[in-house]
């Protein structure tokens, strides 16, 4: 069984000027980092011309489906129905992209398939990451 997922999305950036064509983004989960998802935006759909990832946790995702979540970097609420809305906060200024909601549902069904809600503390090496961190400092 692979342990990652990986999902295209269709993503509408949310500028001044109407109707913003559709940009192309994935989502990416790895069992070996189990709390997280990455969300990348290709180069040709960013303001610095090269590919731009985006981690936050899976649980942020989750929830603002329901209702407005975050405090950070990443915010992400329900709009309308169908839609999803994803803020992206950088000193650059803000990023804000609609997704289907069916396809984050979707792609969270996928990662619970591969590592269920609430088991993903299962899926670390404490012992090898501990490890990794005190290499070098004896």
């Amino acid at each position: 069984m692979s342990t990652v997922i990986e999902q295209p999305v269709e993503a509408r950036l949310v500028a001044a000027a109407p109707r913003m064509p559709n940009i192309p983004a994935s989502l990416q989960y790895d069992r070996s980092d189990p709390f997280a998802v990455r969300m990348t935006f290709p180069a040709p759909a960013t303001l610095e011309g090269v590919d731009v990832c985006w981690t936050f946790s899976r649980e942020l995702l989750i929830a603002g489906l329901r209702e407005p979540e975050g405090h950070g970097d990443v915010r992400v609420r329900p709009y309308g129905y169908d839609r999803t809305v994803l803020e992206f906060h950088a000193p650059e200024g803000t990023a804000v992209v609609h997704v289907r909601s069916g396809e984050l549902r979707r792609f969270l069904r996928a990662t619970s398939d591969l590592v269920p809600v609430g088991t993903e503390h299962l899926q670390l090496d404490l012992d090898r990451e501990l490890e990794e961190l005190m290499r070098g400092t004896r």
